[in-house]
């Protein structure tokens, strides 16, 4: 690990009041959750069908069986638990560095590691809705329902509260994380290619002083960056002093 790229985004989260995390999947490979483009992510292994057509707002509705079949097995791990990324984010928040995280993540891992602020792009595994009178239910619901889960109320289909393909993501979310990109004067971007948008759009938003990347590949922004570090991101922002 590059000790002088250590020191050097040291010195730029000290020298800065606040600061956004825009993260990807890439946070929680260190979790043991597989991401989806690196060689052993989840789109290069095989199975029936495609994942990115598997995780599709068509063939959740026209496959429901087997979207959920893929989804509990491939898609939600609850034995997993916050790793160093997760952590120090958290402990920057509390400690008042005014620290936002705009995450692409759907495996609730952040706030489980302590973070408050907290934008939830693609939704959380850790919430599900009753499609027909709009029932909220936990994860465990889901995961022990044989099959496709239903409603105990009326019956109905109940969806996880992710942005799957084709749909598109809360405005809420979108503006409040569009608000905090913008006024950010450092922006970390953490974990992701960046390939996917609208979310990866986002970061022309930023208009301050330092931009840095912390991914294992080569990103669209690395350019622009004022700093890139391809290490693990764990180890890299466990070794931050707060």
């Amino acid at each position: 690990m590059d000790n002088e790229k250590i020191e050097k985004l040291q010195q730029m989260i000290d020298e800065s009041d606040n600061i956004v995390f825009f993260g990807g999947a890439g946070v929680s490979t260190e979790s043991h959750i597989p991401d989806f483009r690196s060689t052993d992510g989840l789109y290069h292994q095989t199975y029936k069908y495609p994942p990115e057509v598997m995780v599709s707002h068509t063939f959740y509705t026209q496959h429901t069986e087997e979207f959920y079949d893929f989804y509990k097995n491939k898609m939600i791990f609850l034995d997993a638990k916050p790793n160093k990324a997760h952590l120090k984010l958290a402990e920057m928040e509390q400690a008042g560095n005014y620290l936002r995280s705009l995450h692409k993540i759907i495996d609730g891992l952040h706030q489980a590691a302590g973070s408050k602020n907290v934008f939830e792009l693609h939704g959380s595994v850790h919430r599900n809705y009753c499609q027909k009178c709009g029932k909220f239910f936990d994860v465990n619901y889901v995961v022990n329902a044989k099959g496709v889960p239903y409603c105990d109320e009326c019956g109905g289909i109940i969806k996880p509260d992710v942005v799957l393909y084709e749909e598109g993501l809360d405005s809420q979310t979108i503006n409040g994380a569009v608000r905090a990109i913008s006024k950010a004067d450092m922006l970390i971007i953490g974990g992701t290619s960046l390939v996917v948008y609208p979310a990866a759009g986002m970061i022309d938003y930023f208009k301050g002083k330092y931009l840095v990347v912390l991914n294992r590949d080569a990103t669209s922004r690395d350019k622009q960056a004022d700093l890139c570090i391809t290490d693990p991101i764990g180890e890299v922002l466990g070794r931050i002093r707060v």
